[in-house]
């Protein structure tokens, strides 16, 4: 899984980092037990500092989506990912991203739409 980010986001660098390993998760890019590189094989792979990468590792931990074993280093935790703390966070995003659409004017059909295509994308990567 290749990893881009972008210095001048808005975004802080550590949570693109946390983004895009869920997405590869989600688009089975990294598969359940995969090792990923250690905090400072990846901050010098990307170009950024080791706290950064710290910090979305931590945060990744915390969510359950990686699992750190001092022998076999991370890795990405067992799939599927319980945590208790999901759907109500989920919902709250959720509906502030739908206030959002709404207020731009986006149609009921245009947001599922939307919503459908995205989803798609997990299924067809999970067929293959």
């Amino acid at each position: 899984m290749l990893l881009t980010i972008d210095p001048h986001s808005d975004e802080p660098i550590y949570q693109q980092i946390r983004n895009q390993i869920i997405l590869g998760i989600a688009r089975h890019e990294v598969a359940q037990d995969e090792v990923l590189p250690s905090v400072r094989q990846l901050a010098d792979e990307i170009g950024v500092n080791m706290m950064t990468v710290s910090k979305a590792y931590t945060q990744l931990k915390q969510e359950g989506y990686i699992v750190t074993d001092r022998r076999q280093g991370t890795k990405i935790a067992s799939l599927p990912i319980s945590d208790d703390r999901f759907l109500p966070n989920f919902e709250e995003k959720l509906s502030l991203l739908l206030a959002e659409a709404v207020i731009h004017s986006q149609s009921k059909e245009v947001i599922l739409k939307q919503v459908e295509e995205i989803i798609s994308t997990f299924e067809q990567e999970e067929e293959k």
